[in-house]
């Protein structure tokens, strides 16, 4: 009889074991495994949402959202994906961006002046940034087209005629200039039409002039590659013709 109980016993037992390891399954992840699982589904989500971005072509938010993966999941499925198409992304925003930041930078209007209708295009310089001096592309209904630099200050010193040592990006020029009559603090281009072709091929333009100011001379520098020519508004010459 003691022998039968016995057996129940150990039948039992093997039971509840073979019953304990059917349920449980696998052994249960340590504390390391379990944050690379936390680790390896952050990574997974987070390309998923670098995937939509390409896909809609938000390539602001795609770099960032990438350069995130790379650097918080650095060797994960995901930052290896993102790295065969992160480097074009980035370029590609970047030319962007530039192009923005350098559009931003020109001002366009168009306004009645002394009895006709002006329309300009304008743009600061870059350095030095304690000379603050205007580049303007000007057309008037009765003057024509013009260009010239407008100093915020006191103007330049240009005795009648002048030579501006000017660079075109890194080709060298020398533009003809002249003081106007009236006394406003500008220095006016004699070949406007020729400077404005030039410039509109160019990124960078550099204008050595010498200020009234205690005849300081400065390099006036524009960054002009954002100029887009649709935008200076064309305008009828006398007789309506433009």
């Amino acid at each position: 009889m003691k022998t039968v109980a016995c057996r129940l016993l150990a039948a039992v037992a093997g039971g509840l074991l073979l019953a304990a390891c059917s349920q449980g399954g696998a052994p249960a992840p340590n504390p390391t495994q379990q944050a690379a699982q936390v680790q390896d589904a952050a990574a997974k989500r987070n390309l998923d949402t670098y995937r939509e971005l390409l896909r809609i072509k938000n390539d602001e938010m795609a770099v960032t959202m990438g350069k995130d993966i790379v650097q918080r999941f650095p060797d994960s499925a995901a930052a290896k994906e993102v790295q065969q198409t992160l480097p074009e992304i980035e370029k590609r925003w970047q030319t962007v961006s530039t192009q923005r930041r350098l559009a931003a930078l020109w001002q366009y209007q168009t306004a009645p002046m002394a009895g006709g209708t002006q329309s300009t295009a304008s743009i600061y310089n870059s350095t030095p940034t304690d000379t603050r001096v205007r580049l303007v592309l000007r057309r008037h209904t009765s003057w024509g087209q013009s260009a010239f630099l407008f100093s915020d200050a006191h103007g330049f010193v240009c005795h009648a005629n002048c030579t501006i040592k000017a660079k075109f990006d890194d080709t060298a020029r020398e533009i003809k200039a002249y003081a106007p009559s009236t006394g406003e603090p500008a220095l006016m281009i004699r070949d406007d039409k020729g400077f404005i072709a030039q410039l509109a091929k160019a990124q960078k333009i550099t204008l050595n002039v010498t200020m009234q100011d205690g005849e300081k001379k400065v390099a006036l520098v524009y960054e002009v590659g954002g100029f887009v020519p649709d935008q200076w508004q064309a305008l009828p010459k006398k007789g309506g013709r433009k």
